[in-house]
């Protein structure tokens, strides 16, 4: 059977690997140590440094496929890989997108797909500039390196505008503006491709923030036309085919009310699985963390279909402090008062505001999964039900 190997040791190299056993894929990770996330399940762990050319020679020695966790690699050196003749996917050409917003606002754009006002911000004066063009409509963000809220702002004056924009590029933080979009709700369209262009869309769904971070996601959408689903699934499909992704692609939008009724804009992309896509291991044909070892494989592609009307993942935050209940015991608590709810935890040490792993519920209505789900994901935080 083939070897992939990972680059990452978070939660969804881990999710990765649970499926790549089911497939009978043999799998190694590149983890910074022994008790990471990816690190604490996979059979064959190497440790080293992402950023390390050797390290990652090291790894993928032999393998088929190489693949990500997260879009921090040196694109330099994942191009030095493919030059080595390591099947690296998604590759650096369409990898960049996901790491630099900017270089992504610009291809975007240049596609003709929806994205708001931007503009490459090099001075205090480009600063003031946008800030008059917008009307103060400001989100000022790093063009690399952010997530979960981190490396964005919202100045609230044109002299706050230039002089937090004076502070960053002080510290040689490359930045972008764009206008902010007066969105009514978070939407995820999500894709999957493999190298021979096979490609199948998930239904859209709803994500819901808390502090930056995605909290809830609800799949399908609730209350979205078809022609607006089917719209936000051409979009995501027409980004990973004109991009040359390989794997997951999840395409954030930002929906909000047009002159002819609802639009989308898109936010942001990230080529691997995704937070907005973990509902799929319980709710779906084929799992997120299948299809993309299925993808980078370049192996057929399975089903997309939702196995139930309704599913809702909640994510369970680290809360401010770890009850004194035991993990095993809350988890058995929630199997017992919601036998229909699907636990899954990362293996992490308690931290406020911190992933430690979600909860998917499969319901008839969305309510339904949602009220469950909630409650599940409280106790798994605090010991202690919502009611």
């Amino acid at each position: 059977m083939p070897v992939v190997a990972v680059i990452g040791d978070g939660q969804l190299a881990r999710m990765m690997q649970t499926e790549a056993i089911e497939l009978g894929v043999e799998t190694r990770v590149l983890a910074a140590s022994k008790d990471a996330s990816a690190a604490q399940v996979f059979g064959d762990v190497r440790l080293g440094d992402y950023t390390k050319l050797e390290d990652l020679r090291a790894v993928v020695g032999g393998a088929d496929a190489v693949t990500f966790d997260h879009e921090h690699v040196p694109n330099e050196y994942a191009q030095l890989l493919i030059d080595d003749g390591v099947a690296v996917e998604p590759r650096p050409d369409a990898l960049i997108y996901a790491q630099d917003k900017l270089e992504q606002r610009k291809r975007l754009s240049e596609a003709g797909l929806p994205v708001p006002a931007f503009a490459s911000i090099e001075s205090a004066a480009d600063a003031e500039a946008f800030w008059d063009d917008t009307d103060g409509q400001v989100c000022l963000k790093a063009t690399r390196g952010g997530y979960d809220g981190h490396g964005v702002w919202f100045p609230s004056s044109r002299e706050e505008c230039a002089e937090l924009v004076e502070d960053l590029l002080g510290r040689d933080l490359p930045l972008m503006a764009e206008k902010k979009v007066a969105f009514t709700r978070e939407l995820s369209a999500m894709v999957a491709r493999n190298r021979s262009g096979d490609v199948r869309a998930w239904p859209v769904v709803e994500s819901r923030q808390d502090g930056g971070i995605c909290r809830v996601a609800i799949a399908p959408a609730p209350g979205m036309s078809a022609e607006l689903a089917k719209r936000c699934e051409e979009l995501a499909v027409q980004v990973a085919e004109g991009l040359g992704v390989t794997g997951v692609l999840a395409v954030e939008l930002f929906e909000y009310e047009g002159d002819n009724g609802p639009e989308v804009s898109v936010n942001e992309l990230a080529m691997r699985p995704h937070n907005t896509g973990h509902w799929t291991q319980d709710g779906c044909v084929t799992s997120q963390f299948e299809q993309h070892v299925r993808a980078v494989l370049d192996w057929p592609l399975g089903a997309v279909d939702k196995l139930s009307p309704a599913t809702v993942m909640v994510n369970t935050l680290g809360g401010d402090e770890d009850p004194s209940v035991p993990m095993a015991e809350r988890v058995i608590a929630v199997m017992r008062k919601y036998p229909q709810a699907k636990v899954h935890l990362y293996g992490k040490d308690h931290r406020p505001g911190r992933k430690m792993g979600h909860v998917n519920v499969c319901a008839d209505t969305v309510e339904e999964a949602l009220a469950v789900a909630e409650d599940a994901a409280h106790y798994i935080i605090h010991a202690t039900w919502k009611d």
